[in-house]
């Protein structure tokens, strides 16, 4: 599904120079739900960066889907980004102007879908998330927590090769932090390959392995073994 290997990044600013990820290597198979750990500095927002082709490696490789990406130009990542994987972020990115609907039509715009076939991809994705009577509100007009799962119908509406989610539960109270959980585990029931960069280890047992990282380097790699699991 998705393979590393050797990845660098370097930032230099000025004659400053920091190496934020050095010879990472990471394998994921499908259908895994894996949570990506580690302190601010660690490199896991630069690794999620590059595996969301939000961002260029140094050196290294990456395969996502049996697809080499390592040396795609910038309008190629763009269409891997559309088609291939879904974000979910912190600030859940919704344009305030558009309905629930539009937001989660809009990557299906991108990709010029008809608008038949967007309302009902959207509407199925909306279901999934328990959204369907909210289709003609507005971001202002919901929770936080149903702002999240707008966002992952939105993410989910491409049926994308992996999804990938940004401290997903940052934002949200106990009870929405769940509820989203509880999305993501059925979504990963039902098959899709999920991975969550998450600083919490009580969300982070919820999913199914955890990788942490330190100083830019993986230092740990293990199965959850008390995982939580929401019905």
């Amino acid at each position: 599904m998705l393979e590393v290997k050797d990845i660098v990044k370097t930032y230099n600013t000025g004659e400053i120079s920091f190496t934020a990820l050095k010879k990472v290597s990471l394998k994921i198979e499908k259908g895994e739900f894996t949570a990506i750990m580690g302190p601010s500095g660690s490199g896991k927002s630069t690794f999620m960066n590059i595996l969301g082709c939000l961002d260029k490696m140094d050196e290294g490789s990456y395969i996502l889907n049996n697809k080499n990406i390592t040396n795609l130009k910038e309008e190629e990542l763009a269409a891997i980004r559309n088609k291939e994987i879904g974000f979910v972020f912190q600030a859940f990115n919704l344009l305030p102007r558009m309905t629930i609907l539009e937001n989660v039509e809009l990557p299906m715009v991108y990709a010029g879908i008809s608008e038949k076939l967007r309302k009902e991809k959207s509407m199925t994705a909306l279901e999934k998330v328990g959204l369907k009577d909210r289709i003609k509100h507005r971001p202002n007009e919901i929770s936080g927590g149903q702002k999240q799962r707008v966002a992952i119908a939105r993410a989910i509406v491409n049926n994308p090769a992996v999804i990938m989610a940004d401290e997903p539960t940052g934002n949200l109270d106990t009870r929405s932090t769940l509820e989203i959980l509880r999305i993501f585990q059925d979504l990963n029931r039902e098959g899709s390959t999920i991975i969550m960069v998450t600083h919490e280890p009580e969300v982070a047992k919820h999913t199914k392995r955890i990788v942490k990282f330190t100083d830019g380097e993986i230092v740990s790699d293990e199965q959850v073994k008390d995982r939580v699991i929401i019905e």
